[in-house]
């Protein structure tokens, strides 16, 4: 990516893009984010999951969706025992697996993460903890904030029978605590594969830590990740660098 300027004159089409153009840079002349604002992608604090996998060996791997995936990678690359977290597209054919076509909406995908972690150090539930509380809203049904589309929806895609298991019944816990805004719209669907996203969208979060973008919606997450799961968090996050 050369510049902010040239991603949004690139990308009409991106809900993104036009939050950008049309508000927060205006906003930005008259100094009203001057700090990073509470998102509509607010934390909730919850309980870990009462049943865990029980995983061995030293690397598994988790796949996540929940809206622009800049924000996802951002606070997975900050968790201790997290060695990778790429995003990408998950849900649709390999021949639409692009920004521009997710974009449209009708392909299947989701903006994705696909985060590989060592189980010794993270388990598969206190990433299901992180994703639900701070990562994305849970509630919001195909969208997050300003981004609107099923490509944006709120999915788990479970490499496993038991990953499915688990995510379910977390599901069914984090509904009865009655701590979400409203019911958890979180869709499981069985992992088929997982297509990495163009270059410049890796690291999106730590490489623009001031586009505005990332200023009103994602640093709030990296924050309240530090806050919440302290013992979890990591300052140096682990980068894709070049694909």
């Amino acid at each position: 990516m050369s510049n902010s300027r040239t991603f949004v004159a690139t990308r009409p089409n991106s809900w993104r893009a036009v939050f950008v153009s049309l508000l927060v840079l205006p906003a930005l002349a008259f100094g009203l984010f001057s700090q990073p604002s509470a998102a509509q992608e607010a934390p909730v604090v919850i309980p870990a999951p009462a049943t865990d996998m029980v995983e061995t060996g030293s690397t598994a791997t988790a796949v996540f969706a929940g809206g622009c995936f800049w924000g996802v990678q951002g606070v997975f690359q900050h968790v201790k025992g997290v060695t990778s977290a790429v995003s990408g597209y998950s849900g649709g054919a390999a021949e639409t697996a692009s920004y521009e076509m997710t974009g449209t909406g009708s392909t299947g995908h989701a903006e994705t993460v696909e985060v590989t972690y060592d189980p010794s150090v993270v388990s598969y539930g206190d990433l299901l903890q992180i994703y639900f509380s701070v990562a994305h809203n849970p509630t919001q049904l195909n969208y997050q904030g300003p981004d609107h589309g099923t490509q944006y929806r709120s999915t788990i895609f479970a490499v496993s029978d038991e990953q499915a298991t688990t995510a379910k019944a977390y599901i069914a816990q984090l509904d009865a605590t009655g701590r979400f805004e409203g019911p958890i719209v979180t869709t499981i669907e069985s992992f088929q594969a997982f297509y990495p996203a163009e270059q410049y969208h890796q690291d999106f979060l730590t490489l623009n830590p001031s586009w505005p973008y990332i200023v009103v919606h994602d640093l709030p997450k990296i924050a309240a990740l530090k806050t919440i799961f302290p013992d979890a968090y990591r300052a140096d996050p682990v980068l894709v660098g070049t694909l």
